[in-house]
């Protein structure tokens, strides 16, 4: 059987305000604390435009590759529904703001048991257009009523579509990740999908091999996670498979999905867009848009793939690390701020990854409240580069530097950690261990090289640790040649 998934996905922009209305947008707020006639529906109201809302969305439309309209209109979408009082809702259908684009995937956009089994590498999701329309209000369906908060009523949405050649969940995924990425990187959305900042339906058919005419569609609700909407797709194509070899006639629906008992359940059979009624919003002037397309230009940010491509260029570091590091915008700040202008900056990338991460991980903290700061990290690893203390503790070091918030160089001196790197004094311990040891040094001139490890160890040892490694093993194997 053929998979194909399409994407439905609804993005909050980040504004102050509502869509059509001054309403403040805020999450967390007591329920319908932020209403007002236009986003209640009220007899009277009229919408008046968010700027800036339109501003996002051409600037989401020039990072995802699309067209932007010259002219763009809104139009009004009938349905009756508890949570649209003014039944219909204010959306675009004939002239979107942006058409076609695309988002590119990433090998480390995937789940990670599947980065090693990428279908197709590289590949570009196209999209049929991205919307700009207000959002509904919020039901919560409690044991025998239902409440409404209509709080999230008008706030301003992006409907991001794609075309239907999505091929797997793990691809579906992989869609959801790179895209928010990008969004988080323009400044567009906050795109928490547990706060319903990013919101995604899904539609799946299945077809058999060799047949070119798509499956019946089937959509599926409620994913409040990315991981999530993986496990409803895949839930789905394994339902779907067993009715097809059952002989059952799949049609077009609508279902839910069921997180806790992972599996999907029939809702509504689906509407068609004629049963909308889509037709221009009277009170709405069209909007032309070349000023704010100049203006969204501006506020092009590097996008996550220019970023990749750059810290390999520019620091040295390797494909995977550059991936790791500009997934997350934050860490790549930091990375930045710490490697511009080092001597390592490869070596900084280490230990952003290992010990800086692990250290947040297991404290609980982000990296915007990180008590090393970039250059404190940067000050660490020029020590041990410059053999002024070793690599056994730079650990140490660093871990009182994340415990305390002070500098390398006045942990090191308070402590009086630093590294022997005296010739004559690692010298003399070599001799000495030499002399102790005649059996391994007799080994290593006998070409046991293994031996030398042996020996390195007794030196570290007797120097409490402090002695240059790499400058014992050559002072060691002069000494024994």
């Amino acid at each position: 059987m053929l998979t194909t998934i399409g994407l439905e996905v609804h993005v909050q922009l980040r504004t102050r305000s509502k869509m059509f209305c001054a309403c403040p947008v805020e999450f967390g707020a007591a329920p319908n604390s932020h209403t007002c006639p236009t986003c209640l529906g009220l007899p009277g109201a009229l919408p008046v435009v968010n700027a800036e809302a339109v501003r996002l969305t051409i600037l989401t439309g020039l990072m995802l590759e699309c067209e932007i309209a010259s002219e763009s209109h809104f139009d009004r979408k009938n349905y009756f529904y508890p949570d649209m009082p003014k039944n219909y809702q204010i959306t675009q259908y004939a002239r979107p703001f942006c058409m076609r684009g695309w988002v590119p995937l990433h090998d480390l956009a995937y789940p990670k048991d599947a980065q090693k089994n990428i279908e197709s590498p590289d590949k570009k999701v196209e999209l049929v257009r991205i919307h700009l329309e207000e959002d509904v209000a919020r039901s919560f369906h409690l044991e025998n009523s239902t409440g409404i908060d209509f709080n999230r009523a008008g706030t301003p949405l992006l409907e991001i579509v794609t075309e239907p050649e999505i091929n797997s969940p793990e691809e579906a995924f992989a869609f959801l990740t790179a895209l928010r990425q990008i969004l988080l990187y323009g400044e567009v959305s906050y795109a928490d999908m547990e706060k319903g900042q990013l919101r995604c339906d899904c539609n799946i058919s299945l077809r058999p091999q060799g047949q070119s005419e798509l499956g019946a569609k089937i959509e599926i609700k409620n994913m409040n996670s990315v991981s999530g909407v993986r496990r409803a797709l895949a839930f789905e194509v394994r339902r779907q498979i067993e009715a097809l070899e059952r002989g059952e006639t799949l049609q077009q629906e609508t279902r839910g999905w069921d997180d806790s008992a992972g599996e999907t359940f029939l809702m509504r059979t689906k509407e068609f867009a004629h049963d909308y009624r889509y037709f221009p919003d009277p009170d709405l002037p069209p909007i032309r848009t070349e000023a704010l397309v100049r203006e969204a230009r501006s506020r092009l940010p590097e996008l996550p793939g220019a970023k990749r491509e750059r810290f390999v260029k520019q620091y040295g570091v390797s494909a995977y690390d550059a991936g790791v590091l500009a997934n997350d915008l934050e860490l790549a700040a930091y990375f930045e701020a710490a490697a511009t202008g080092a001597r390592r900056p490869k070596s900084l990338a280490n230990w952003t990854l290992n010990d800086l991460q692990s250290a947040l991980a297991d404290a609980g903290r982000s990296i915007a409240d990180c008590p090393v700061s970039p250059a404190a990290l940067d000050e660490l690893v020029n020590l041990v580069e410059a053999g002024t203390i070793s690599g056994k503790q730079a650990k140490e070091v660093f871990m009182e530097m994340f415990a305390s918030g002070k500098t390398a160089s006045a942990i090191v001196q308070e402590k009086g950690i630093e590294q022997l790197s005296d010739a004559t004094a690692i010298e003399a311990l070599c001799d000495e261990v030499i002399a102790a040891n005649p059996k391994p040094a007799a080994d290593f001139r006998a070409g046991h090289t293994a031996s030398l490890n042996f020996l390195k160890g007794q030196v570290m040892k007797l120097s409490k640790g402090t002695a240059n490694p790499a400058l014992v093993g050559k002072i060691l194997e002069r000494k024994l040649r």
